[in-house]
């Protein structure tokens, strides 16, 4: 049994288009055609076309049902801007807000055509993301889902809190947690297969397997295929095992 995974898209729609391409060219070389395919989240901010990757994958998921696409905190940022642009992600450090440039908020505004957001009031921009971003999209990435099991696998944006059961872990670990996961190094009773912390390639660990290959600070955009507890990254030359 196998499924894919793409790690954090960041806007960059042409390496997420690329990715997708990969992951159909592994579909048919294995003959697997309805192998799900799991976006881990983190779908808009920094990069040029946030609004097209949202636009594409909410379009996608309308006709293809083993498109499943997890939310992560970048994307619940875009959604509390959306209900309350002075609200505030309550895992978010109290120096930031989403418009900071290190976050990449602006980037995503400016994606749906809003122009210069940092840079005039945010009442005003707030408006005119309102009117910008389709209210189906706005419900979309609102609901999206935290986490996805299959077979010996755990797809989540960001990790899970150790040995809390899964039905127990709280939104914000499921998309903002870090050192308590990452330096864990027990079996958590599935591979964990994530993204949310920026690497330079991706990552099999053993118990957890990271594939955020840092899109988002102009890396590249990693998918992969996941067999049991095994991954390989897929390229242009094929299936290149991780771990």
């Amino acid at each position: 049994m196998q499924s894919y995974a793409i790690g954090d898209i960041h806007g960059q729609y042409d390496l997420m288009m690329r990715a997708f391409d990969r992951i159909e060219t592994d579909r048919t070389r294995e003959g697997a055609p309805d192998s799900p395919v799991v976006v881990l989240g983190d779908l808009c901010d920094r990069g040029p076309n946030s609004a097209g990757v949202i636009a594409h994958l909410f379009e996608r998921q309308q006709t293809d049902d083993t498109l499943i696409v997890l939310k992560g905190n970048h994307d619940r940022m875009f959604s509390i801007f959306l209900d309350d642009p002075f609200g505030r992600d309550p895992r978010l450090r109290a120096e930031y807000t989403w418009m900071h440039p290190r976050l990449g908020g602006p980037e995503t505004l400016a994606s749906y055509g809003i122009r210069e957001p940092a840079n005039r009031p945010t009442a005003q921009v707030h408006a005119e993301a309102l009117a910008a971003v389709p209210p189906a999209h706005r419900r979309w990435l609102a609901d999206l889902p935290l986490f996805h099991q299959r077979d010996e696998a755990i797809f989540v944006h960001a990790g899970i809190r150790p040995g809390v059961p899964l039905a127990a872990q709280t939104e914000d670990d499921l998309l903002w947690i870090r050192a308590p996961f990452l330096e864990d190094p027990r079996d958590h009773g599935a591979l964990i297969v994530h993204g949310h912390t920026a690497l330079e390639v991706p990552s099999h660990y053993g118990n957890r397997l990271n594939l955020d290959s840092s899109a988002g600070y102009g890396g590249p955009l990693s998918a992969a295929v996941i067999e049991g507890r095994k991954a390989w990254l897929l390229t242009d030359r094929g299936r290149v095992p991780l771990g």
